[in-house]
């Protein structure tokens, strides 16, 4: 029995033998200590380099159109950019009036919204409170896989099926119209709406929806006076970064609102052709001549573009910071 005690005693702790296996030592030496401080400053500095990239690239993109765009605005001013509907930049004397492309961007936008939001809203809500796990897991991939079509393809739709198919059936003039354009943008908001607005939903969590039921709401007052006000900035984030996918397009706007420079008498029927500041950019850049007021205009008119898209994106980040502090305040 001592010869067990004694050689239970002697035998080594396993936190010994973990500590052996180690191949730093447990006391540095001075150059050791100073390499592995240099180590740590710079793969720090390699991180914040890789993370200032995109910034510094957003940046250096933002003071190049500016540059470009000086040249306009030093010769004929702000005036003559936003306002008016004479877009003539090959006449003798030529103008460079973007109002109606202005027009025509709003209102596009504004008809894809009108369609777009309550839409996304409702299958937003219909995934988060009302679908089955499984078929939720079935749904959204679709829906998200929306974004993944080109917009080349949605424009051939828009052109082939869409702009046919309102001459015949709703007797348009012209099916490349403001009202076409602005249904198949819709379809591809969709997904940004959808996505952002069901996690919105979704992290609002168990709680508050079982303190409604438990005051007695129904499934519908409790999603319309519970859930979705306690969703708000997360689903107006949704909506804010719609309205952004929605102004940055190009290809569709190019292809199916029939690029007329004008604004519709009356100012709301979109059954006429408008043109959009994108569709302009794409169409007359290749033939704007290098160092010309007009290739100058249409920077201009990208320089318009970049600032309306910033502030959307600043009003953005401000609804979305403001849900993710209410989501961490109910927690």
């Amino acid at each position: 029995m001592q010869d067990r005690v004694t050689t239970t005693l002697h035998q080594p702790p396993q936190s010994q033998g973990a500590a052996a296996e180690f191949d730093r030592p447990l006391l540095l030496t001075v150059e050791q200590d100073l390499l592995g401080v240099l180590l740590k400053h710079a793969g720090m500095g390699v991180l914040l380099l890789v993370t200032l990239t995109s910034v510094v690239a957003v940046g250096l993109i933002f003071v190049f159109i500016v540059g470009q765009a000086y040249p306009f605005f030093a010769e004929r001013g702000l005036l003559e950019l936003f306002s008016g509907k004479a877009w003539r930049p090959t006449d003798a004397t030529p103008e460079f009036q973007a109002g109606a492309m202005f027009y025509g961007t709003a209102a596009v936008t504004a008809g894809a919204m009108l369609i777009a939001v309550p839409l996304g809203l409702l299958a937003a809500v219909f995934l988060s409170d009302v679908a089955s796990f499984r078929l939720r897991q079935c749904i959204k991939p679709v829906i998200e896989m929306l974004a993944a079509i080109p917009s080349v393809a949605y424009g051939f739709f828009a052109v082939v099926v869409v702009a046919p198919w309102m001459q015949q059936t709703l007797g348009f003039d012209t099916g490349t119209n403001g009202l076409n354009a602005s249904v198949v943008l819709a379809v591809m908001a969709l997904p940004t709406i959808v996505s952002i607005a069901e996690d919105a939903l979704s992290a609002i969590g168990r709680d508050l929806r079982e303190a409604g039921y438990a005051m007695g709401a129904t499934r519908a007052e409790m999603l319309l006076k519970v859930v979705i006000p306690a969703a708000g900035s997360g689903i107006v984030a949704a909506v804010v970064l719609g309205i952004m996918r929605a102004v940055g397009e190009t290809m569709l706007l190019w292809m199916a609102s029939g690029n007329a420079v004008q604004v519709p008498a009356p100012w709301w029927d979109l059954s006429q052709s408008v043109r959009a500041l994108t569709a302009t950019i794409a169409a007359e850049m290749g033939e704007a001549e290098e160092g010309g007021i007009h290739r100058h205009a249409l920077f201009a008119l990208g320089a318009a573009l970049l600032l309306i898209t910033f502030a959307l994106n600043l009003v953005s980040e401000y609804f979305l910071a403001r849900s993710r502090r209410a989501r961490g305040g109910s927690k």
